[in-house]
């Protein structure tokens, strides 16, 4: 599922401490981390698993938000001699600093993900790691795994190879600048290249019958007594290098295939009945959507910058989408191996600093490579690792986030009607009286009881009962409907 990120300006942040507070209570967030666990941080640090193979020649470069540390990924682009392309994409190498067993190995598995919230992120790994020495900051000598696609012309992959290496970044770029001096022509080849690559991988993607869905950022600010919320759409670029991780999750999920060993992330395709209640939210919200056009190609059509396209883009991948890892071994390959919304095989690999499971399949990726068995730390972890990342938070995370702004945003308008559209109700779970609306003004989402049976698609007139940021679980918002 896309990721909704909320954003909070001080001002707001401060006035909602008590509701963020709790928020944090609510999700069981993880405190700060253990002494020990930042002894061993520090340790590691300083005495990382450091590879033979040295590739600090290559002028990589990350593209990532200004402010952000922890660097997973890096990348140099280059033409190949007689067409095509090259991608040479550093992951940071986790592995490196977290011995299997360990403090940090243990803590790890209990945070499973990096958790990001209003009032800031909740890291799966120290500082000492995350922001420090596994990051692919810039002028720093640090070990990553170091993937290389060689691409065609067409921006189809001919071959990828993955290994370890030390690696050395020059450059911290951010979209808005990399944007910027791509769309005014001065980037560099190595940057304007993405464009290409990326339009190219993007193109595929559609011949392929894949989705890529990015739903725009919010932020929440306070002006006076009064919050309000904005939207910031994402731009090409991040399109752009988001298909350079899908390319590169790609190829481990099918060099894990090849070896017989490896943990995907799949997705099967969604019931006719759930297809038909998507079809009717797009209704509800003025969508056109005609039976012969697919769901993919609708997805293409829609701008995440209108709230309308963006509050259908969020309910229906929670309805279509859902996912799940899926591990194996000795070739014993499992019967579905396709995730879905990206109609190939396909697995987590390029967020390690972030993200728990990516470790492990970077180390299957490299172990397939070099045709060795993979260690047996990974091996021992392998078929717990989908109940591992099963316990995290992140969804719910962004989700209760997304809950507390709106609730912020209608806290003064208790009493008022408001019209809303039913785009899902709790009838399959026998509360047929009980769903969720959707308001045309201003553009959320809430909870919502009536006095009939609700019927997906009707239009409503709704008086809000509720709206209390501190309110616990994700009710925060009540409508009810005469």
């Amino acid at each position: 599922m896309p990721r909704h990120l909320m954003h909070m300006s001080d001002a707001a942040a401060a006035a909602l401490r008590a509701a963020l507070k709790r928020l944090r209570t609510e999700l069981e967030v993880p405190q700060d981390f253990p002494a020990h666990v930042l002894a061993a941080a520090e340790a590691a640090a300083a005495a990382p698993r450091l590879p033979d193979k040295d590739a600090t020649d290559l002028p990589l470069f990350t593209i990532d938000p200004p402010d952000s540390k922890d660097l997973d990924q890096a990348m140099y682009l280059e033409r190949r001699s007689g067409g095509g392309f090259r991608v040479h994409y550093a992951i940071a190498d986790v592995a490196a600093f977290v011995a299997p067993g360990g403090a940090l190995d243990a803590e790890a598995h209990e945070r499973v993900e990096t958790l990001y919230l209003p009032d800031g992120k909740v890291p799966l790994h120290p500082p000492a790691i995350s922001e420090g020495a596994a990051s692919l900051l810039p002028d720093r000598t640090v070990p990553a795994l170091l993937w290389q696609h060689d691409l065609d012309s067409h921006g189809e992959v001919v071959h990828s190879h993955v290994s370890r290496a030390l690696v050395r970044s020059r450059a911290k770029l951010d979209y808005e600048g990399v944007q910027q001096d791509v769309d005014a022509g001065t980037a560099e080849e190595p940057v304007a290249l993405l464009r290409d690559i990326g339009g190219l991988r993007e193109a595929v993607e559609v011949a392929r019958g894949g989705i890529s869905v990015t739903l725009p950022d919010q932020e929440i600010t306070l002006a006076g007594e009064t919050f309000r919320l904005s939207y910031r759409a994402p731009l090409p670029v991040e399109g752009w290098n988001e298909q350079i991780s899908l390319m590169t999750g790609m190829a481990a999920a099918r060099m894990m295939l090849d070896s017989g060993t490896g943990i995907l992330r799949t997705q099967k395709t969604a019931k006719p009945d759930v297809v038909t209640r998507v079809r009717a939210v797009a209704g509800v919200l003025g969508i056109d959507w005609p039976h012969h056009v697919s769901y993919a190609d609708l997805v293409r059509r829609l701008d995440p910058r209108d709230q309308k396209h963006a509050a259908f883009l969020s309910e229906a991948t929670a309805m279509l989408l859902k996912a799940e890892y899926t591990s194996f071994r000795d070739h014993r390959l499992p019967e579905h191996t396709i995730h879905a919304a990206i109609a190939a095989p396909y697995t987590h690999c390029t967020a390690p600093l972030r993200r728990l499971i990516d470790r492990y399949t970077g180390e299957l990726c490299v172990a397939a490579c070099a045709g060795q068995a993979p260690p047996d730390w990974v091996l021992t972890a392998l078929y717990g690792l989908p109940c591992d990342m099963a316990r995290g938070k992140g969804s719910r995370a962004d989700r209760r986030s997304v809950d507390l702004a709106e609730a912020a945003v209608l806290k003064n308008r208790v009493g008022e009607f408001f019209d809303a559209a039913v785009i899902n109700t709790d009838k399959e779970a026998g509360r047929p009286r009980e769903g969720m609306l959707h308001l045309a003004d201003p553009a959320v989402l809430g909870r919502a009881t009536s006095r009939a049976d609700l019927r997906l698609g009707e239009s409503v007139r709704a008086e809000l009962k509720r709206a209390d940021p501190e309110h616990p679980g994700q009710d925060k918002v009540l409508f009810s409907v005469p």
